[in-house]
């Protein structure tokens, strides 16, 4: 991920090494719906539930959000979750999960989805550095990011 991160401007450099490598996030915060890894990397409804706080806490304190990338479904509808939990319908036939997909929300944030970049899914191509890379380069487009 961060080699596209950096390739698209929103990393300093292409590789996260250790917490102190010097790596630095522009105009980018990640985070994840599910705060540990959960057997065979498929965490349960119960599991989502109890992380929810945390993913809460964190959207509420960022508070100039353009852009939202949801990598995976899980992330996608964790989105779709949280704004059902501030108060926004978000009816979830009204947003369907798939790569490059892309949403104005009722927040006004863009939803712009993208497959997970798990080796699951870069191994067999079904997500390129290419379609992984031009998503990255929508989400600076419609940030109204230079580059």
């Amino acid at each position: 991920m961060y080699p596209i991160l950096h390739k698209t401007g929103f990393a300093s450099q292409p590789n996260a090494d250790r917490i102190d490598d010097g790596l630095r996030l522009t105009d980018a915060y990640i985070t994840a719906a599910v705060r540990c890894a959960p057997p065979d990397n498929k965490p349960s409804p119960e599991e989502i539930a109890a992380c929810a706080p945390f993913l809460d806490a964190e959207m509420e304190a960022l508070k100039e959000v353009k852009v939202v990338v949801a990598l995976g479904r899980i992330g996608f509808e964790a989105y779709l979750n949280y704004l059902k939990r501030t108060g926004f319908a978000v009816p979830k036939k009204d947003y369907l999960f798939g790569h490059a997909a892309e949403y104005k929300m009722p927040n006004g944030v863009t939803l712009l989805a993208s497959y997970h970049p798990s080796n699951q899914n870069t191994a067999t191509g079904k997500l390129t550095a290419k379609m992984f890379t031009d998503v990255f380069k929508r989400a600076r487009k419609l940030a109204g990011l230079a580059g």
